[in-house]
C-alpha cells in the first residue's frame, strides 16, 4: 500500500506549494504503531521508522535528508531549516523554510499541525500545537519567523491538520482556569461534558490565534485524530486502551521548484 497523505482545499489553491498531512496508512511497522510512524522518539524499530521517513519524504519527491523535523517540546520555538544539521533534531515545535529544497515537517498524535506558506514570498512553515504549544504563542511564532524573512501575515494561508477533536478532549476545571489565565476570552472554546468535565476545541482555540496572527485564510480539516483509528494514531486513544506507546503522524510542506 502507498502513503496516503490528506490535502487541505484551502492550502491546496495556493501555487507553488506542497503539502501533505499523512496517515498512519502506507507504512511498514507493526502492532500498536502499524503502519506509517514516522516518531524517532517511539519504541518502534528504528529502521522501521527511518522507511517511514524515507517513504513520506518520497512523497515529495525528496531524499530523506530533505525532510527536517525537530524534538519537539510543547514549546513556543521556531527553527529556520535552512542549513542542514545532519541527524542532529534540534529542539523546537515549527520548522521554517524558504527554500525548495527542504520539506518542513512536524509529528503529532492529537497534537494540532498546522501547516502555513505564504506562496508569493516563497515562505512555509510546518507547527506542532498542542494546549501547551497553543496558550504559550508558538502559532504566533512561526507567522513572526515567516514575517521576519519577508512573509506578510494577509497573504498567509493555514491549515490545521488532523487533530483531536472537541467531543473527544475531556479536560478537567483546572484546565479551563489556566487557559483563563493565560488567554483571557477563551473560555469560549469549552462546552460542558459529563459531571465536572469539560470539552475543549483546540482547533477552534488555534484558529483564533492564527486569527489574531492577521492570517486571514485558514482552515481546519475537521478530522479527529482520537475518534478515527482506521486512519490516525492518537496518544490519548491509546491510554484509554491500554497500550505501551503509540505511533506519530507526520505533516509536512515545501516549495516546489
Amino acid at each position: 500500500m502507498s502513503v496516503v497523505a490528506l490535502q487541505s482545499a484551502l492550502l491546496a489553491q495556493v501555487p507553488g506549494v506542497r503539502h501533505g498531512f499523512f496517515t498512519r496508512r502506507g507504512g511498514v511497522s507493526r502492532g500498536v504503531y502499524e503502519s506509517l510512524n514516522v516518531g524517532a522518539g517511539s519504541r518502534d524499530e528504528p529502521t522501521d521508522v527511518a522507511e517511514n521517513r524515507r517513504r513520506a519524504a518520497d512523497w515529495f519527491g525528496a531524499p530523506l535528508e530533505a525532510l527536517r523535523t525537530c524534538y519537539q517540546v510543547h514549546s513556543a520555538e521556531v527553527v529556520l531549516a535552512e542549513r542542514s544539521r545532519g541527524s542532529e533534531r534540534p529542539r523546537g515545535d515549527g520548522v521554517v523554510s524558504s527554500r525548495a529544497d527542504i520539506v518542513c515537517g512536524v509529528l503529532s498524535a492529537d497534537c494540532a499541525p498546522i501547516l502555513i506558506a505564504d506562496g508569493e514570498a516563497r515562505i512555509v512553515a510546518a507547527v506542532h500545537a498542542g494546549w501547551r504549544g497553543a496558550l504559550s504563542g508558538v502559532v504566533e511564532a512561526a507567522v513572526g519567523e515567516m514575517t521576519r524573512l519577508g512573509a506578510m501575515p494577509g497573504a498567509m494561508v493555514a491549515a490545521i491538520g488532523p487533530c483531536i477533536g472537541r467531543d473527544s478532549y475531556e479536560v478537567g476545571p483546572e484546565f479551563l482556569a489556566r487557559f483563563e489565565n493565560g488567554a483571557p476570552g477563551s473560555g469560549s472554546f469549552f462546552a460542558a461534558g459529563r459531571c465536572d468535565r469539560l470539552l475543549f476545541d483546540l482547533p477552534g482555540f488555534l484558529l483564533s490565534r492564527l486569527a489574531t496572527a492577521g492570517v486571514a485564510r485558514r482552515e481546519w480539516m475537521g478530522r479527529d485524530t482520537c475518534a478515527e483509528e482506521g486512519d490516525f494514531f492518537s496518544n490519548r486513544r491509546a491510554v484509554k486502551k491500554g497500550e505501551r506507546d503509540y505511533g506519530r503522524l507526520l505533516s509536512a510542506v515545501m516549495l516546489s521548484s
